[in-house]
C-alpha cells in the first residue's frame, strides 16, 4: 500500500541528491530545513517555466499542504521541473516514471554564481572557539516552555509552516481564554508541542473478533509487536502501533509521560487505564506517514456485565478527537450493537466526518445472504447513528488470504476488490490531509472553548454576591438546559456547538462556580479575532506561492 509519498529521491541518484542539497542550502536562507513560498519563487523563478507549470510543481510537491518544502520535497520538485523543461507534462503520476533517474538536474539560470557567492561567503566565517558553527533552534521548539508567553511573542509572518502558526495562535490567544474557564477539565487536555506534531491517526473500533488487529497486519502486511489474533477477545488493551527504530512495546506509563508523544492527556484516566495501554513500535514505510489504534473488542452479551476498570467510553472519545480516521468494523456474525457498543458509537458525536463503517469477512456468506446482512447493518447503524444521511458502508475480507468464490462468486469478488480500493484510497489521502485537518480540529475547538467560555461566565454572574451560594449553584446545575437557551440567544450561537448536558452537569458539580476566574471580554475577543483574520491570513500565506 503506497501512502501519499513525499518526495524524497524517488529515482533520485545520489549525486543528485548532493547537488540538490547545495541548492537546498541556498534556496533556504534561514537555515531552518524550510523552503517557504516566498523563498521558492525566487528560487523557481530561475527554472523560467511558466507560472502555470510551476504552480503544478509546487502543488505536487507539498502534497500534505504544510506551506513549505523540505529537502525531500524539494528533491521532488526539482524533479519535476527537470520533466517540465525536457517538456513533459507534470501531473501527480510524474514522479512514479520509471525513467526519473535518467534526467539531469534543471538548468537553473544564475544558479552557479549564488552558489559561488555563497561558498565564498561560507569560507570567509571563522569557526566558534570549540570548532563547530552553533544552530539555533526554530522558536517554535520553546512556545510550549515554562517561559511566559508574553517574552515569546514573534510577528506571525516569522512562522514557516501553517502547524508552526497553529502554535503559536494556540499559545498567545486561544491557551488563556481555555485556562481561565478550566475547559480542560470539561472537554479536552490542554494541547502540547506533541499533538500538533503528531503524525495522522488511524483508530479501529468493534466487537470482538471482527477482524481489526487482522486489518492492521494486512496494512502492515506483517504482524507487530504485541499482537494477538483469535476467535474470542484476544487484544485487552489499547495498542498504538507506530513507528520506531526498532520493534519493541513500550508501557502505557511511559508513554503517557513521554513529552515527545501526543498521549500526555491519558494520564487524566488513571493507572488502572494505563496498565491496559501500550505503544507498539517497529521500522515501516507505512508507520512513517500515519499511526494505527487498536483497541479491546466492544464487549457484548454476558460480557458486558463485567465492568472495565477504566472509562472504556471516556478513552475512545479521548481517541476519537484526536484521530483523523475511525473505523467501525463489522462481520456478518456481528451485526448486533451492545449497549457498550451504543455507548461508545455515541461517545464519537462530533466526529462523524471521521467514520468509516467496514463489513468484515464478508466472504464468509453467499450473496444472498450478504445482502440481507447488509440491509441489517444500516438498520441497526440507523437506529444508533441517529443522522438521515445514509453512512458509506465499506464491504470486504481484508486479510491476507484469498477471496473465498465458493461463497461470494466472481460478481463478489470483483465488489470486494473495489471496495477495498475505495477504502484504501481513504486512508492513501489522509497524509494528503492531515494539515487541513489540524486546522479543521483546532478551528472546532476554539468554537467549543469560546462558547465554554461564555457559558461559565453567565453562569458566575448568575451567582449571588453573598448569600445563597450553594442553593444558587444547585439551581443552575439543575437547570442547566434553560441556561444554555439563554447563553445561545445571548451570544446568537448555533445550538449544535454546545456541549453535552448531563457531561457538563457532572464536572461543574464538582467546582464552586463562583471561584472560576472572570472571563474577560477581550479573551473572547482575541479568540474571534483569531477566527475571522488571524487563521484565514495563515492558510492564505502558506498556500500555493504561485495562485
Amino acid at each position: 500500500m503506497e501512502i501519499a509519498r513525499s518526495a524524497a529521491a524517488v529515482g533520485c541518484s545520489k549525486e543528485h541528491q548532493r547537488i540538490y542539497a547545495d541548492w537546498f542550502a541556498l534556496a533556504d536562507p534561514d537555515g531552518d530545513g524550510r523552503v517557504t513560498g516566498a523563498d521558492t519563487i525566487k528560487f523557481f523563478a530561475m527554472s523560467g517555466l511558466s507560472r502555470a507549470d510551476l504552480k503544478q510543481v509546487w502543488a505536487i510537491a507539498d502534497n500534505k499542504r504544510q506551506g513549505f518544502l523540505g529537502f525531500g520535497e524539494f528533491a521532488a520538485a526539482m524533479q519535476l521541473v527537470s520533466l517540465a523543461q525536457a517538456g513533459n507534462e507534470i501531473t501527480q503520476d510524474s514522479l512514479k516514471r520509471e525513467d526519473l533517474a535518467s534526467f539531469d538536474p534543471p538548468v537553473m539560470k544564475g544558479l552557479d554564481e549564488l552558489l559561488s557567492r555563497s561558498m565564498a561567503i561560507v569560507n570567509a566565517v571563522r569557526p566558534e572557539k570549540n570548532g563547530t558553527s552553533q544552530v539555533q533552534a526554530p522558536a517554535t521548539n520553546n512556545w510550549f516552555s515554562s517561559k511566559s508567553a508574553k517574552k515569546m511573542q514573534t510577528p506571525l509572518t516569522a512562522v514557516t509552516s501553517v502547524i508552526d502558526g497553529l502554535k503559536r495562535l494556540y499559545i498567545e490567544k486561544l491557551k488563556p481564554l481555555e485556562v481561565a474557564c478550566r475547559f480542560n477539565d470539561f472537554a479536552s487536555p490542554l494541547l502540547t508541542n506533541s499533538d500538533f506534531d503528531a503524525k495522522p491517526t488511524v483508530m479501529l473500533l468493534g466487537q470482538y473478533s471482527t477482524g481489526k488487529t487482522t486489518f492492521i497486519k494486512h496494512l502492515l502486511k506483517t504482524s507487530y509487536p504485541g499482537a494477538h489474533v483469535g476467535p474470542e477477545p484476544t487484544t485487552d488493551r489499547f495498542i498504538v502501533v507506530m513507528s520506531g527504530p526498532d520493534e519493541r512495546t513500550v508501557p502505557g506509563n511511559t508513554i503517557a509521560v513521554q513529552a515527545d508523544m501526543p498521549f500526555n492527556g491519558l494520564n487524566t484516566f488513571g493507572g488502572a487505564f494505563l496498565s491496559k495501554f501500550e505503544c507498539s513500535q517497529m521500522p515501516h514505510p507505512l508507520l512513517e506517514h500515519i499511526t494505527l489504534v487498536d483497541t479491546p473488542g466492544v464487549l457484548s452479551g454476558e460480557k458486558q456485565r463485567t465492568q472495565r476498570s477504566y472509562d472504556f467510553t471516556g478513552v475512545t472519545s479521548w481517541f476519537a478527537a484526536k484521530c483523523d480516521l475511525i473505523l467501525l468494523l463489522f462481520d456478518p456474525h456481528k451485526l448486533d450493537i451492545s449497549d457498550e457498543f451504543k455507548r461508545v458509537i455515541s461517545s464519537l458525536r462530533g466526529n462523524e466526518d471521521k467514520i468509516r463503517v467496514v463489513l468484515n469477512k464478508a466472504d464468509q456468506v453467499d450473496t444472498q445472504q450478504l445482502m440481507r446482512v447488509y440491509g441489517a447493518l444500516m438498520w441497526s447503524l440507523g437506529k444508533v447513528l441517529n443522522t438521515p444521511e445514509v453512512m458509506r458502508v465499506y464491504i470486504g475480507s481484508f486479510n491476507d488470504k484469498p477471496v473465498n468464490e465458493s461463497a461470494v462468486g466472481p460478481i463478489g469478488k470483483d465488489l470486494f476488490e473495489k471496495e477495498q480500493e475505495d477504502l484504501l484510497a481513504d486512508l492513501v489521502d489522509i497524509p494528503k490531509k492531515a494539515c487541513d485537518r489540524r486546522v479543521n480540529e483546532f478551528v472546532k475547538r476554539a468554537r467549543a472553548a469560546k462558547i465554554h467560555a461564555l457559558i461559565i461566565g453567565h453562569l458566575k454572574k448568575e451567582m449571588p454576591a453573598v448569600m445563597g451560594k450553594a442553593k444558587a449553584q444547585q439551581r443552575l446545575i439543575d437547570n442547566l438546559q434553560d441556561e444554555f437557551a439563554k447563553v445561545q440567544r445571548e451570544y446568537h450561537l448555533p445550538a449544535g456547538d454546545f456541549p453535552d448536558v448531563e457531561h457538563f452537569k457532572e464536572v461543574l458539580a464538582t467546582y464552586s462556580i463562583d471561584k472560576f476566574e472572570k472571563i474577560k471580554p477581550k479573551m473572547v475577543q482575541a479568540v474571534d479575532d483569531m477566527l475571522a483574520h488571524d487563521i484565514p491570513d495563515l492558510l492564505k500565506n502558506f498556500s500555493n506561492p504561485y495562485q
